[in-house]
C-alpha cells in the first residue's frame, strides 16, 4: 500500500446534506445554520457535482458537509438522483433536505424582497412558482425530510435545522411529533397522520373550553377515555412496524402529526402523551395503559403545537 493510499484507508466518510427546495423558502438561511453548526457548505453546486464534492471533502477529513441545489441547474431533478444514487454505492450518507412554502408566502416573499422568481421569465411570479414545484415534485416525493416554512421566521427555521443536525452524528431515528387542527389545514412535512377527532371533544365542556391539552383537566378527561386508550395500542403497534422499516430503509427523521378540529385540546394531550411515551418518559399522567408501548421507547423525540394559541 503506497502513501497515498494509506491516507486514503484512515479517511472517514463524509456525510452530506442536501438543501434544496422551492426558492423563497428558506434555503439559505438554512445553509447558513449548518455553517454555524462548523459544516462545510457550499451553495448552488450543480447535481453532478455532488460525488467530487464527496471526494474532496473525504481527502481533507471533513466529515460534515452540505451543498445548496436548486433548478438554476440544468437537468436538475434526474442529475440529482442519479448523483445521491452515486453517493451511495460509494457508501457516502447523503440526506436531501427539501424546504418549501405555501404559495402566497411565497409570493410575498418574492414581493418583499422586489426579486423575480428564477423562473418566471415574463410571466408572473405565481407561475414561476407553479413551474418550479411541478418540476420538483418527484425530488420532494424521494426527500429524507420535508420541511415547510410557511409559518417559520428566520430564527424558527435555523432552530429546526440545529434540532435536526446540531447532534453531531447521531444515527438513531429521530422523530418530530405535531399536534394540529384541521380548520388550518393538514402539515404538508408530516410522514404519518393521525385523526383524534373521534374522541368527545373538550370543547362543548364549558370548564374545559378555554384550557388546553397541556392543562391537567383536559389532558386527565382526553386520555381517560377508553378510546383514546385503545388508539395509542393499536397506533403503537403501526409505529413499531412503520419506524423499523424507515431504519431499516435508513430514514433518519420522521413526522408524525396528530390531528384534531382546532388543534387545541385532544391532539396536543395525545401529542404529548405518545412524546412521554416514546422518550421513555414517566407518562404525563397516571394512565398506566397508556405509557407500556413496549419496543418503541427510548426515541429522540420534539414536540410541536402547531396551531396551540391560534383559537
Amino acid at each position: 500500500m503506497n502513501e497515498l493510499e494509506g491516507r486514503g484507508a484512515e479517511q472517514a466518510l463524509p456525510s452530506i446534506v442536501i438543501i434544496t427546495g422551492m426558492s423563497g423558502a428558506g434555503r439559505s438561511t438554512a445553509a447558513k445554520s449548518l455553517e454555524d453548526l462548523g459544516w462545510f457548505v457550499v451553495d448552488n453546486l450543480p447535481p453532478a457535482l455532488l460525488p467530487t464534492m464527496a471526494d474532496l471533502a473525504g481527502r481533507a477529513n471533513l466529515t460534515h458537509i452540505a451543498a445548496v441545489v436548486d433548478v438554476r441547474s440544468r437537468a436538475f431533478s434526474t442529475d440529482l438522483k442519479s448523483a445521491v444514487t452515486e453517493l451511495g454505492t460509494r457508501d457516502v450518507a447523503a440526506q436531501v433536505v427539501f424546504l418549501e412554502a405555501a404559495d402566497d408566502t411565497l409570493v410575498r416573499r418574492f414581493d418583499s424582497v422586489r426579486r423575480p422568481h428564477p423562473l418566471q421569465g415574463s410571466a408572473r411570479v405565481v407561475d414561476g412558482i407553479s413551474a418550479e414545484r411541478e418540476l420538483l415534485r418527484e425530488v420532494r416525493g424521494d426527500a429524507d425530510i420535508v420541511l415547510d416554512t410557511s409559518a417559520l421566521n428566520v430564527h424558527e427555521l435555523r432552530a429546526r435545522m440545529h434540532d435536526y443536525f446540531g447532534g453531531g452524528g447521531a444515527s438513531a431515528l429521530r422523530l418530530n411529533i405535531v399536534s394540529f387542527g384541521y380548520k388550518y389545514g393538514l402539515p404538508v412535512d408530516a410522514d404519518l397522520v393521525a385523526d383524534c377527532r373521534f374522541l368527545p371533544n373538550p370543547h362543548w365542556i364549558p370548564e374545559l373550553r378555554s384550557l388546553t391539552g397541556q392543562d391537567a383537566p383536559v389532558r386527565d378527561y382526553v386520555l381517560s377515555q377508553p378510546a383514546a386508550e385503545e388508539f395509542l395500542e393499536t397506533y403503537s403497534e403501526l409505529l413499531r412496524l412503520v419506524l423499523a422499516g424507515f431504519e431499516r430503509e435508513g430514514k433518519r427523521f420522521v413526522t408524525l402529526a396528530i390531528g384534531c378540529t382546532g388543534g387545541k385540546h385532544r391532539s396536543v394531550a395525545i401529542a404529548e402523551q405518545l412524546a412521554a411515551v416514546l422518550a421513555d418518559h414517566e407518562g404525563l399522567a397516571d394512565h398506566e395503559g397508556l405509557t407500556k408501548l413496549g419496543g418503541l421507547a427510548g426515541r429522540e423525540v420534539q414536540v410541536v403545537h402547531r396551531d396551540l394559541g391560534r383559537e
